[in-house]
C-alpha cells in the first residue's frame, strides 16, 4: 500500500463547495425558467384550441337550426319587426335571429342572441312556451365583421310579391357583376325593404376567458359561415 495515498485525506474546500452550489443553482434556475415558459405556452395553446372548438360547435348548432327554418306548413320562418324574444325592447337587431320550423307535430321557435354578458344564448320555444335556455358560447368579442361578436346579414332576392324581380339567386346590390361582401343586407334594411331572404350569413367572434395574463394577447377567433334556406325563403313578418 502506498503510504502517500493512505495519508492523503484532503476533502473539498469551502470555496469549491460554494462554486458547486452556485453552478447547481444556475442549472436549476434555467430548468425552472424553461418549465415555466413551457407551461405558459401550453396554457395559451390549450385556450386557443378551446376557443376554436367552442366557436365551431356554436356555429354548427346555429346553422343546423337556420337550415330548418320554415320546415312544414303554417310556420313563420323569421320575425324581424317584432321583439326577438319576450322582454326584448329592440325592434330590429343585427345580433339576434329567430327561426321557426315544425318538428314532431310541434311548432319549434329557436332564438339566438347576444346577451348583456357577451354570451351567445339559445332559447327553444315549443308551441309558444319556453322549453330551454342554454349558453352556447361565452366571451363574444368585437370583430370587423361582427361589432358585437355576433352579426347576422342577409342575402335577398327581390321584393316579395314582384315575381319579375326574383330569379332564385342572391341580388347584386351594388351592380358590380359579382356577389361579394357588400351584397349582404343588414337586418334593418331587410325590415325596411320587405325583401325576400334566401340566405343568411353568420359572423361569430370569441376569445379566451378574461383574467388570465398569459392569454390576454391571444387574437380572438372569428368564423363566418353562410347558409342557404333550403325549405323556403324567409319573408318579413308584417
Amino acid at each position: 500500500m502506498n503510504p502517500e495515498l493512505a495519508l492523503n485525506r484532503k476533502g473539498v474546500t469551502l470555496i469549491e463547495l460554494l462554486v458547486g452550489l452556485v453552478i447547481s443553482a444556475i442549472i436549476v434556475a434555467g430548468i425552472y425558467r424553461v418549465f415555466v415558459a413551457q407551461t405558459r405556452a401550453y396554457t395559451v395553446q390549450d385556450q386557443v384550441v378551446d376557443v376554436q372548438q367552442n366557436i365551431r360547435s356554436a356555429m354548427e348548432l346555429m346553422l343546423r337550426d337556420i337550415r330548418m327554418a320554415g320546415y312544414k306548413s303554417n310556420i313563420n320562418p323569421v320575425t324581424l319587426v317584432t321583439a326577438i324574444f319576450p322582454g326584448d325592447n329592440a325592434i330590429v337587431r343585427s345580433d339576434a335571429v329567430k327561426v321557426e320550423y315544425q318538428q314532431a307535430g310541434n311548432r319549434n321557435t329557436v332564438v339566438y342572441y347576444r346577451d348583456a354578458n357577451s354570451q351567445l344564448i339559445r332559447q327553444l320555444y315549443i308551441n309558444g312556451n319556453l322549453n330551454s335556455t342554454d349558453t352556447v358560447l361565452q366571451n363574444l368579442v368585437p370583430a370587423p365583421n361582427a361589432p358585437n361578436g355576433l352579426q347576422f346579414t342577409y342575402g335577398v332576392d327581390g321584393i316579395v310579391g314582384l315575381d319579375t324581380s326574383q330569379d332564385g339567386g342572391m341580388d347584386d346590390q351594388n351592380g358590380d357583376g359579382v356577389i361579394n361582401d357588400s351584397d349582404w343586407v343588414s337586418a334593418a334594411a331587410v325590415n325596411g325593404g320587405n325583401l325576400n331572404i334566401i340566405a343568411i350569413r353568420v359572423s361569430l367572434s370569441a376569445g379566451p376567458p378574461p383574467g388570465n395574463p398569459d392569454t390576454v394577447n391571444i387574437v380572438p377567433r372569428n368564423l363566418v359561415s353562410t347558409v342557404n334556406l333550403r325549405n323556403l325563403c324567409l319573408i318579413k313578418n308584417n
